[in-house]
């Protein structure tokens, strides 16, 4: 016979208890028909075992992983996530670590402090926002201070060594797009490192951990590490996946038996996961915010190189259409240069026809003269080779004078 999630956990109800108790609270089945049919789907499907607990909701979170009822599970995962041992010994209020309207954007937030003093702030993201580095650095620096006011408040002898490492622990449910550039990859480890190799503590340690890309990976897959399997067990709902988790780490039973201890009460649990509804559609709607405004910005940008590109073109064009001008102006002067020519050149033809004309005319009447006077040819040619000689040279120096 298949096994499900209630024969791990007998305390599972089943659909029809889970509903007829909510709609014997007027305030809990008005607050089940306000949500869409989607919604409604899913709170059942959670408390009945149909899938697995939302572990990484805030409410459920801080309930299972309280160090004050458990004090080795969360230093666990901790230990787990950082690759070093690490032991949690308080958890530290949040309220002064987020900007204003932030709050209510995260799906889980704790901050606690670490046995060496050293502070660790948790959170969890339904999506992730943009800027994700300048975010964390903000609130990374905004408890890095808080640490510092309280240890030099705390010591007559205050020097910076007893100002501890702050870790920022950031893990997306729907990671960022910039981190889908590393498909392969979930796990982001950041510190400051010198270019030159000289070793300083700067305090401020970063790890993002991309749950949709983890999930992606781990398809199929056991969890080969405990690391591998803390991350299951937060991040998946699967029933199978659960239970086989469950079968190779026991431990995480007493986790997901709490889960459903929870879920018994019917209006603690509906308030969880109304608060995370609400989160969700703030989430959506800032998101959908800043990829719009990421989108203005990015045509505004775009705009404004065509506008740069256009000044550009312009002024090449107003250029091409001086020098345009310019040729033109050059040309009109040289067809007026051609058209005098052409004038000069007629007018000298006509000249030398007129010149031909007479000379040739010349001719006849001297060699009528010639031989009216009794010379014979030969003596009428000798003549005319001096006549000849006479005229070509006139006709030099005229052309020679155009």
């Amino acid at each position: 016979m298949t096994k499900c999630l209630k024969d791990y956990f007998p305390m599972i109800r089943e659909r029809e208890e889970v509903v007829e108790e909510i709609q014997k609270e007027k305030i809990c089945y008005k607050k089940f028909l306000s949500w869409p049919e989607e919604q409604q789907e899913e709170f059942l499907d959670i408390c009945t075992g149909v899938k697995g607990l939302k572990l990484l909701y805030d409410g459920f979170f801080k309930e299972v992983m309280n160090p004050e009822y458990d004090p080795l599970r969360l230093s666990d995962f901790l230990s787990c996530l950082l690759n070093q041992k690490v032991k949690v010994i308080r958890v530290i209020p949040t309220d002064s670590t987020r900007l204003a309207n932030e709050s209510a954007l995260l799906a889980m937030d704790i901050v606690v402090e670490l046995e060496d003093g050293s502070i660790a702030n948790v959170e969890m993201q339904r999506i992730g926002y943009m800027f994700p580095g300048q975010r964390s650095a903000c609130y990374s620096a905004d408890l890095l201070l808080r640490q510092y006011k309280r240890v030099r408040g705390n010591k007559k002898d205050f020097d910076y060594r007893n100002v501890k490492n702050v870790y920022t622990i950031v893990l997306f449910e729907k990671s960022p797009k910039s981190f889908h550039g590393y498909p392969e990859t979930y796990y982001h480890f950041f510190e400051q490192k010198s270019d030159t190799g000289l070793q300083m503590e700067l305090l401020q340690k970063y790890l993002f951990i991309s749950l949709d890309i983890f999930r992606e990976n781990q398809h199929n897959k056991e969890s080969n590490s405990k690391r591998e399997a803390w991350l299951t067990l937060f991040s998946s709902d699967d029933p199978d996946t659960i239970m086989k988790l469950l079968e190779k780490y026991p431990v995480f039973r007493d986790i997901y038996r709490e889960g459903y201890q929870i879920c018994l009460n019917i209006e603690k649990v509906m308030e969880m996961f109304s608060e995370e509804l609400y989160i969700l559609d703030r989430n959506t709607e800032k998101y959908m915010f800043e990829e719009m405004q990421k989108e203005l910005n990015e045509m505004r940008e775009e705009y404004e190189e065509k506008q740069n590109e256009l000044v550009e073109v312009r002024g090449n064009l107003e250029e091409t259409r001086n020098s345009l001008e310019e040729a033109q102006n050059n040309l009109a002067e040289t067809q007026n240069s051609l058209e005098e020519a052409q004038n000069n050149l007629e007018e000298t033809q006509n000249n030398l026809a007129e010149m031909n004309e007479k000379y040739d005319q010349s001719i006849r009447n001297t060699v009528e003269i010639l031989r009216d006077m009794g010379l014979h040819d030969q003596e009428i040619i000798s003549k005319l080779s001096v006549k000849y000689q006479l005229a070509e040279n006139q006709i030099k120096k005229y052309l020679y004078d155009i």
